[in-house]
Parts: structure tokens; sequence; C-alpha cells
């Protein structure tokens, strides 16, 4: 996590601490899940993805973090975006509606 200064660190920065935290543990509760499990566990993550790339384009923006560590973020969560919609539709085509 790239340093944040002192004022925002205590809440900006504890949340996007705490939503890439949340992030690696949804993922992680989904890989041991039962199929018809995973799909909710992985929804709630990819929504949790969205707000931690929300809140650092915020931090950004505020300039708490400046563009070369936004940039080295924005790869790797790229990256995880990509896999994680690659597995809510392949989740998506094999669970049955209900």
């Amino acid at each position: 996590m790239p340093r944040i200064p002192r004022l925002i660190r205590y809440s900006l920065g504890e949340k996007i601490s705490s939503l890439f935290i949340d992030i690696l543990e949804l993922l992680l509760i989904a890989g041991y899940s039962d199929k018809q499990n995973k799909l909710p566990i992985l929804q709630k993550a990819s929504i949790k993805l969205d707000l931690l790339k929300y809140f650092l384009q915020t931090a950004f923006e505020l300039k708490a973090i400046d563009n070369n560590k936004l940039a080295a973020l924005a790869v790797p969560l790229a990256d995880v975006g990509r896999q994680l919609g690659g597995w809510l539709r392949d989740l998506a085509k094999q669970t049955p509606p209900n």
C-alpha cells in the first residue's frame, strides 16, 4: 500500500486497506466454497473491488497518492477485475436460475 499523508491515512487510507483485506478474504472463501455458494460471494467481492477502485481514485484526486502509485496499483487491480469477471461469468453459466 502506498504511503498516504497522515491527514487522510486514518479515514480514507483505513477504508482502502480494509477493502484490500476484504477482497482477499472473499476470494479465498469463494475458492473453498460449494458451487452454489460461490456466486453471491464473488458478487460481493466484485462490488468491493469497484469500491476500492473508487476510493483509490478519490485518494488520487485529493492528492493523497500520486500518479505513479495509482498507476502501479491500477494494473494488478485491472487483472483481478478481469479474472473475477471471468469467474463470475463461468459460474453464471453453470448455475441454474432459481
